[in-house]
């Protein structure tokens, strides 16, 4: 007969299981239970397929939380359907200038403070794809600032609201939306009935007996045109050569001369540079004669002495002259 089982032994096994659990979730969650955790609300306009609760939050690349909660309100009133998406983000994933982790605010002021100041740098959020096979969306933050702000002002549970942007393929879809709206709203039937006119107009003109004659004519021109040209080329030929033939005759005329003036114009050249000696020679002359010829000079004194010498002569010729007894009785 088997022995009844002990309803204590159940109750502590069951306790020690539980508290083993409790601890492995501990040890290899690497107490993230503990952690305190930011929670933000986003609104994302498009469409929410592929985010899933649990979904990575990143800032430029680097995982600092995860997707705590995604909703579904409808408001009848204003027949508009918000998604609000609950992110919840770890401080400790991003370090301040000095390497430290941000601290965690404790109370909603200052989480709102926080977000307005991340609001002022232009963070946003956006839908990115984590793989193409599988579909899977992430939140991604990067700093946006060219993007205008767009804020609900929505109170979800007291959360403070950060900004979004369309993802990619939403703004592709809206561009592509906006474009082929642009499109629907083109006169396409009055355009296509303009060109039908222009059409039939242009082939009235080009089947029309004017442009035929037109093209006689100018056929015709066209013929003459070439004529005169031929003419013309037959004419001128002669005279381009007999031209050239005159242009060769002066070249070579030219250079002759030249050949023959080369001597008679370095011959002019060495006989100008003679003359110039000579000149300078005469001038140093010109200069020896001037310091002669002066009054004071030696020379100029002795032609006075000889001019009065000259005039004592002349007068005693005379005195003989008239006295020739004078030589025999002397001077009366």
């Amino acid at each position: 007969m088997s022995k009844p089982v002990n309803p204590y032994t159940i109750g502590a096994f069951l306790v020690g299981s539980l508290s083993l659990l409790i601890a492995a979730i501990l040890i290899f969650g690497g107490g993230q239970l503990l952690k305190k955790k930011v929670e933000y609300v986003i609104y994302f306009d498009g469409a929410l397929n592929g985010l899933n609760v649990g979904a990575p939050v990143k800032l430029q690349g680097v995982q600092i939380g995860a997707v705590k909660e995604i909703s579904l309100e409808l408001n009848q009133k204003a027949s508009r359907i918000t998604k609000p998406v609950v992110i919840e983000i770890d401080p400790e994933a991003v370090l301040d200038s000095s390497g430290h982790p941000f601290q965690a605010t404790a109370t909603l002021k200052q989480r709102q403070e926080n977000a307005k100041q991340l609001i002022d740098m232009g963070l946003k959020a956006q839908l990115q794809t984590q793989s193409l096979l599988t579909g899977l969306l992430y939140v991604e933050f990067s700093f946006y600032r060219s993007e205008p702000l767009k804020m609900t002002g929505l109170n979800y549970k007291d959360l403070p609201e950060l900004p979004a942007i369309p993802s990619t393929a939403d703004q592709l879809k809206n561009t592509a939306d906006e474009l082929l709206t642009k499109f629907r709203q083109l006169p396409i039937e009055d355009i296509v009935r303009d060109l039908a006119a222009t059409l039939k107009e242009i082939r009235d003109i080009a089947t029309s007996d004017e442009l035929k004659q037109n093209r006689a004519v100018l056929s015709k021109t066209l013929a003459e045109t070439e004529k005169l040209v031929a003419d013309l080329n037959h004419n001128l030929t002669p005279l381009l050569t007999n031209m050239n033939g005159t242009v060769i005759e002066t070249r070579t005329m030219v250079q002759e001369f030249t050949r023959e003036m080369r001597p008679v114009l370095v011959s002019a050249e060495k006989t100008l540079d003679t003359a110039n000696s000579i000149l300078q020679e005469s001038h140093h002359a010109l200069g020896s004669v001037e310091a002669i010829a002066a009054p004071d000079a030696p020379l100029w004194q002795s032609l006075e002495a000889l001019r009065n010498a000259a005039q004592s002569t002349k007068n005693l010729t005379d005195y003989l002259e008239r006295h020739p007894d004078s030589i025999i009785y002397g001077k009366e």
